[in-house]
């Protein structure tokens, strides 16, 4: 099959998860490659919903391996919470079937805190985030300051770095959102037990993928959220914090661009948005109302109502630009 990439078209809720889950059984390895617990993609097995939120749709095939890649911001707490769930169904979670980038980030408490505080602050002008931190998350990434899935190996090196954050951290979250401060000592422990657990799963995804792909083996590449929530090419600045596009496949997992076979990219029948922001094709009337309760829309990890629309071409022309996009999956013909 190649190594392919898997992108939503639009501003995410595409159906990815359903197809990359059909498109597993045909490769041998699955990557996350951004974006964090605020996706969510939904699948129906033998009648009964799943939604994965951190580990790749292809987990739930046998004999397959997932990754998750170092453009990630991975929150320990929910993504072990989501591996239990997946024992507790019967799918067996391992190293031996998922493999963490080494470094990939931490979401950490007051990435949290901070995220559901500012858009408490902005009252009418939030952006709509999903409150999980993963804007905040990415921010400590780009200022170098942020803390990987590596150093919560170290204990000193872990304890050194939350400790220089927490002494910028706690003044803020007092003075400018009346927040209670953080711990050093609840924050380490709690972390370094998330780390043993984790421990087994880490190592460097790059040096991995290259040697799958050298002994002849397919790799899929998962796309979270959608085109237009792409932090330098969607609807700025309502947008999530990390680039959703094709390109940041290859950057998200240490994989070069000539590796890559294909693009295909997520349609869906009609148009939907969560948040706020820019959406021209929005239906506010009964028919909008329609189309979200035949078609479920509503957010698969934070449960709000899904803006509805019709379907803009426009927008998908330019994703297939933006993704160098090959082929097109269109889902929700029938809702």
């Amino acid at each position: 099959m190649g190594n392919i990439i898997v992108v939503g078209t639009q501003w995410g809720d595409e159906g990815k998860g359903k197809v990359v889950d059909i498109l597993a059984e045909f490769v041998d390895v699955v990557v996350r490659f951004q974006g964090g617990n605020n996706a969510g993609h939904t699948i129906v097995v033998d009648g009964e919903r799943l939604v994965l939120h951190q580990i790749p749709s292809g987990i739930l095939h046998p004999r397959k391996k997932c990754v998750i890649g170092n453009g990630v911001v991975v929150d320990p707490k929910v993504l072990l919470e989501e591996m239990e769930g997946l024992e507790r169904r019967g799918v067996k979670v391992g190293p031996e079937n998922l493999l963490i980038s080494e470094a990939a980030h931490v979401i950490m408490p007051y990435h949290r805190v901070f995220d559901v505080a500012r858009e408490r602050a902005a009252g009418k002008d939030a952006i709509g985030t999903t409150g999980r931190g993963i804007g905040p998350a990415y921010e400590d990434k780009v200022g170098r300051r942020g803390i990987r899935m590596i150093d919560l190996m170290d204990p000193q090196v872990f304890r050194k770095k939350v400790q220089d954050q927490l002494k910028e951290v706690n003044p803020y979250l007092k003075e400018r959102f009346q927040e209670k401060p953080f711990s050093l000592k609840e924050v380490v422990e709690e972390y370094s037990g998330y780390a043993e657990r984790l421990r087994p799963f880490l190592t460097n995804i790059s040096v991995f993928l290259d040697a799958e792909m050298k002994a002849g083996r397919s790799v899929l590449f998962e796309g979270a959220q959608g085109t237009f929530l792409d932090l330098d090419h969607g609807t700025y600045p309502y947008v999530t914090g990390s680039n959703t596009v094709a390109g940041n496949a290859c950057t998200g997992s240490g994989v070069g661009p000539t590796k890559i076979d294909g693009v295909v990219g997520i349609v869906k029948s009609y148009t939907t948005r969560v948040g706020a922001g820019p959406f021209p094709t929005e239906l506010k009337d009964e028919l909008g109302q329609m189309l979200r309760q035949r078609g479920q829309e509503y957010g698969a990890t934070t449960g709000r109502p899904r803006r509805c629309g019709w379907l803009d071409m426009v927008l998908v022309r330019d994703a297939v630009r933006l993704n160098g996009i090959t082929d097109l999956a269109l889902t929700k013909l029938r809702c």
